[in-house]
């Protein structure tokens, strides 16, 4: 019996908009990052580019557990001497660009690489409710519903 390898011509991408309201950011990226690779499909093939386009609405009201929106903190370096710059995750969420706390767990969940730049394309990211994306007719992902421990009330 033969491996399986699917072809571009094999490939089938799907929309679908995701609702990231009260859901707890870790769990919300590992099911986005899935998503995007195509790991959720039976033809799965580590080499080509299966994932969805995935849409990602109210990213601004993502929940973390524990003290992390106060604790967790990211890191950047200018590139001058002395340039080590820090935000805490609340401080992001707060700020103008909210959406990229969810980008930077999604991307940090998926290996590093050209096809992996090529997979993230795919991911859109709006902090409020509405999207541009309407006329792909995306479906919905219920996140909320596939498991209780993914929503948490603040």
């Amino acid at each position: 019996m033969k491996t399986y390898s699917a072809r571009p011509a094999d490939i089938e991408k799907k929309w679908v908009v995701v609702d990231a309201t009260g859901i707890v950011l870790g769990r919300l990226a590992s099911i986005i990052a899935m998503r995007l690779r195509g790991k959720h499909k039976a033809t799965f093939t580590p080499h080509m580019d299966m994932g969805d386009n995935i849409i990602v609405i109210n990213a601004e009201k993502v929940q973390m557990t524990g003290n992390k929106r106060a604790d967790k903190t990211y890191y950047w370096h200018t590139g001058h001497p002395g340039g080590i710059k820090s935000r805490t995750a609340g401080q992001i969420l707060a700020g103008a660009h909210p959406e990229r706390v969810l980008e930077k767990a999604v991307q940090r969940m998926m290996p590093g690489g050209p096809l992996t730049r090529r997979q993230l394309s795919n991911l859109r990211i709006y902090a409020g409710e509405t999207h541009p994306h309407e006329a792909q007719s995306p479906e919905v992902l219920d996140v909320r519903a596939m498991n209780p421990k993914n929503t948490r009330s603040a």
